[in-house]
């Protein structure tokens, strides 16, 4: 697992849901029009999960 630094406001832990042909997570409606970062945590490959 890679180590990533971000400067920011708030934190947000959600898991992603799958919807069409791609998959999104819940925000709080207050963020809307804030620049936002991503990050995986988890091993796409873990079949713990």
């Amino acid at each position: 697992m890679d180590r990533y630094e971000v400067e920011g406001h708030e934190v947000l832990e959600a898991e992603v849901k799958p919807t069409g042909n791609g998959a999104h997570i819940y925000v709080p409606k207050a963020w809307t029009g804030a620049t936002v970062k991503v990050v995986r945590v988890t091993d796409l490959n873990d079949e713990d999960e």
